[in-house]
């Protein structure tokens, strides 16, 4: 009889203990945003630059524009959720990561958690596309809310008390993070687009340990690939914006 690809605990006294991907994902946007704020800072913005920093400055710093990334500058699809707005954005977006990434990433394990933070993030974007073209955008919200997504559906498949403490415990995230981004006039069309890829994601993705297993292979081949993709996309923001500094 398969049993249900659970975890033990519920809350852990450190959160990131043992959880290296959501730790890499966190140090990724914090040191983006570091970089960019001591260019702005280096530009004369002062405390603009890191309370909220212009839209020029965003965009060179991997802010989606679609202009731009329909003339060939991909890397936008991506590298937008790694660039923030303030430190009140990022630091929101960062308090939610940690507090919905390492439950998912025990769950599910690093690579699936990476395939969906990746994949939400471009659909994330492709509705802000649909919706908002000529929108600059930044921001973690479309991934962070397709996690949400994900754990509302997927815990909700699972079934049982604790499986359902879950599933609330990510509605009432959701439901924070939308009223915050009500206050901050956020982009919605990303977080909806992210919300709806991660719960399609959590609908589709194994329940138990042994089918588990069975697509592991599948979604390490996936995630080294998104992890790669994302690599490069950072990559290519901090070639432009140096090249053009020196």
């Amino acid at each position: 009889m398969n049993q249900p690809f659970r975890s033990n605990r519920f809350f852990r006294r450190s959160p990131l203990a043992g959880h290296s991907l959501v730790q890499i994902l966190i140090y990724a946007n914090l040191g983006l945003f570091t970089l960019m704020v001591l260019n702005g800072t280096i530009l004369g913005l002062g405390m603009r630059a890191i309370l909220n920093p212009p839209t020029q400055l965003l965009v060179d710093w991997g802010g989606q524009y679609w202009p731009y990334a329909l003339q060939g500058e991909w890397w936008r699809c991506i590298s937008y959720a790694y660039t923030h707005g303030g430190i009140i954005h990022i630091g929101f977006n960062m308090v939610v990561l940690y507090q919905v990434g390492p439950l998912l990433e025990e769950e599910i394990r690093w690579h699936r958690l990476l395939v969906i933070y990746t994949l939400c993030a471009i659909t994330a974007t492709l509705a802000g596309y649909f919706w908002h073209p000529y929108t600059p955008v930044v921001g973690a919200s479309g991934s962070i809310f397709g996690l949400i997504g994900f754990s509302v559906s997927y815990y909700h498949r699972m079934g049982g008390h604790l499986a359902h403490q879950r599933r609330n415990f990510m509605f009432q995230w959701a439901v924070m993070a939308f009223v915050f981004g009500l206050m901050v006039g956020a982009d919605n069309a990303a977080h909806l687009g992210g919300a709806l890829t991660g719960a399609a994601m959590g609908y589709l993705i194994p329940t138990t340990a042994r089918n588990m297993r069975r697509t592991d292979k599948l979604f390490e081949i996936l995630a080294w690939t998104c992890g790669l993709i994302s690599i490069v996309s950072l990559l290519f923001v901090l070639f432009a914006r140096f090249g053009r500094i020196f």
